[in-house]
């Protein structure tokens, strides 16, 4: 399922806007502004990919340490999970403080 980071509201991983409000979520969901935010932030060198513990095949083949411009883009098109991908990331940063 992908949040919308304009209205809250939940869709369908497969939903490419939001049924709510209709921001685009390829650019407004959750995961779609945490992907940017990393990618522009000079402090985050790596991000972790992390999944559930019952995730899916295609979901657990992608559990790892990327670098930030190889992440994968969340939801995992793949994801073949009955609540929809719920995978995240987690940033690894450079400095803590500036």
């Amino acid at each position: 399922m992908q949040t919308c980071s304009i209205c809250n509201a939940v869709s369908p991983d497969e939903a490419k806007a939001c049924s709510n409000c209709g921001a685009d979520l390829s650019e407004f969901s959750n995961t779609a502004t945490a992907r940017k935010r990393f990618l522009s932030n000079p402090r985050v060198n790596l991000i972790r990919f992390i999944v559930m513990d019952d995730a899916c095949p295609a979901c657990q083949e992608l559990e790892g340490t990327y670098q930030k411009t190889t992440m994968p883009v969340l939801p995992v098109k793949a994801c073949s999970h009955e609540n929809g991908c719920r995978c995240f990331y987690i940033p690894y940063l450079e400095e803590i403080y500036p």
